[in-house]
């Protein structure tokens, strides 16, 4: 049995769950149910981080996946994230990486690149 403390809602619940057969207890909601399965079978996680620019003014920019990405492409996510060095005005939301590592997930911009004023 492995416990697993579930973020889906604010309950918070304790579920313990068998990983060979995947029958859980404590879960308050089918929601919980279904997050135990997928942490034991495929475990998930959105991944924040920044990337590099090319304005002096604003040398990095904070970015984050669109989705949870497996954690077993979590190393192939940053890698990528690591080679690219944006150029452009971004906004929030603007996607700086589309299907990063494959995953269906695009890395995009969490803040505005501000303009520099002269």
């Amino acid at each position: 049995m492995k416990t697993v403390s579930c973020i889906i809602c604010p309950n918070s619940c304790t579920i313990e769950i068998d990983e060979a057969t995947l029958v859980a207890s404590g879960n308050k909601c089918p929601r919980g149910l279904e997050y135990a399965k997928q942490e034991i079978t495929n475990p998930q996680r959105s991944i924040t981080s920044t990337v590099k620019t090319s304005f002096k003014h604003f040398p990095v920019l904070p970015c984050r996946t669109s989705k949870a990405v497996s954690k077993s492409k979590m190393m192939k996510v940053m890698n990528e994230i690591n080679k690219v060095t944006v150029n452009d005005n971004l906004k929030v939301g603007d996607i700086i990486i589309k299907n990063i590592a494959g995953t269906d997930a695009d890395l995009i911009a969490t803040m505005n690149i501000p303009v520099k004023e002269k």
